[in-house]
């Protein structure tokens, strides 16, 4: 008796323990800053936050359909055609609760027991523990050391039992977009072999000194209403609206695929929250200043955040082109990305993300979304406790410390 094998297999996430350290010593009084979150500190959109207050004063907070309510499809279908310039029937959209939920979602409708899912590495953390939980295969694909991978690499990683590639750009944790020679060549290489392009954009439009990212869409030969098509895109509002406790994410498929994950998320979660699901539509279809204000501080931040890093001798830096983390290559200093945070952690109070769990040991993910106070305090403890010629003592908040390692 006891807990399966599949839940014995599962990892826990690598930020788990570090979190919980973290809470720890702020729970002794002492100065931690986190510089490993992935929650941009913005307030809920004032539309999102009416919309959801006037399903709230109407006290109709009801179950919705299975796989969302027509006014948050079709805000989803405007939001598709502006970005992406194509037209989605409500048929292939399913909103679930967050975008990994989606991802969840599609991997479920998508697997059988054995198939092969290639993932690029760095990737986000639940990428391989997602697949392993559908009882699937994760194989990773490196990139150079610019983050950039290649379609010729993911070739040479299909097999008969390839099913999927996961594509996340701007990558979550290193910030780098993908350009059209690699995008195109992975649509037009998925779409020869039959195999899905699942393609993870809830960062798609947090990018910086004028990039853009690049379509999938623009590519594909598959018509995007048939069940030919291969692209799976999954986002949602976390990120880009900063409404990470809403939990609504989305799905958009082949007709076959979002009739399938609309079958396994009525036999799972029933339907998404309706009163979050006002609240998407209030952020979708709402005032989009706060979008333009977010980009301007995380640009800021991003600005501040490398500067101090490469100051630090040892330290390597791809300056991240989206999203709101940096990955930094601490290798020279400390080979463990996981020693390496927990020194950081214990000695100088600051929480950092080791590599090791994105796929790049010797890098610490550092996300640059908080204040721009924590990170420039966040990076001088970074080099006090690493910089030999670093000033030995330094106040941690009202805690004089010194260098003695």
């Amino acid at each position: 008796m006891g807990i399966s094998q599949l839940a014995a297999a599962i990892h826990p996430s690598i930020t788990l323990k570090l979190n919980e350290d973290a809470q720890k010593l702020r729970a002794s009084g002492k100065s931690v800053i986190h510089l490993g979150t992935g929650e941009p500190r913005i307030k809920t959109p004032v539309d999102a936050v009416l919309a959801a207050s006037a399903r709230l004063t109407s006290a109709e907070v009801k179950y919705t359909g299975t796989t969302g309510t027509p006014a948050l499809k079709k805000a989803i279908a405007r939001y598709m055609g502006d970005n992406y310039g194509i037209d989605v029937p409500n048929g292939q959209i399913v909103v679930s609760p967050g975008a990994k939920a989606s991802l969840y979602l599609a991997l479920l409708a998508i697997v059988d027991p054995g198939d092969e899912i290639i993932v690029t590495a760095p990737y986000w953390v639940s990428y391989p523990e997602m697949i392993k939980a559908v009882r699937g295969v994760p194989v990773i694909v490196e990139t150079d050391e610019t983050f950039q991978p290649k379609a010729e690499d993911i070739e040479k990683a299909i097999t008969s039992r390839t099913k999927a590639v996961i594509v996340n750009s701007p990558n979550n944790p290193s910030g780098a977009i993908y350009g059209e020679k690699f995008i195109g060549g992975l649509v037009r290489l998925c779409e020869d072999r039959g195999i899905y392009l699942i393609a993870d954009d809830i960062y798609h439009k947090l990018v910086f000194n004028g990039r853009r990212t690049v379509s999938p869409y623009g590519f594909a030969q598959n018509p995007v209403d048939s069940d030919t098509s291969r692209i799976i895109l999954i986002n949602g509002i976390s990120k880009l609206y900063g409404m990470t406790g809403f939990r609504i994410g989305w799905t958009v498929a082949a007709p076959e695929i979002a009739s399938a994950m609309g079958k396994l998320q009525g036999q799972s979660v029933s339907c998404p929250s309706a009163l979050q699901q006002d609240a998407a539509v209030g952020a979708l279809m709402g005032d989009q200043s706060v979008v333009s204000g977010l980009m301007t501080t995380l640009r800021h931040n991003r600005d501040v955040l490398c500067e101090g890093l490469k100051a630090i001798p040892g330290v390597k830096l791809t300056v991240p082109d989206g999203t709101f983390y940096s990955l930094a290559d601490f290798s020279a200093i400390e080979p463990s990305s996981e020693k390496l945070a927990s020194l950081l952690l214990e000695k100088a109070y600051v929480v950092t993300i080791p590599g090791a769990g994105f796929g790049r040991e010797g890098h610490l993910r550092i996300s640059f979304c908080g204040g721009l106070d924590d990170i420039c305090r966040g990076v001088e403890r970074i080099r006090w406790a690493l910089d030999p010629d670093s000033p030995k003592e330094i106040l941690l908040g009202d805690t004089r410390a010194v260098r003695d390692w």
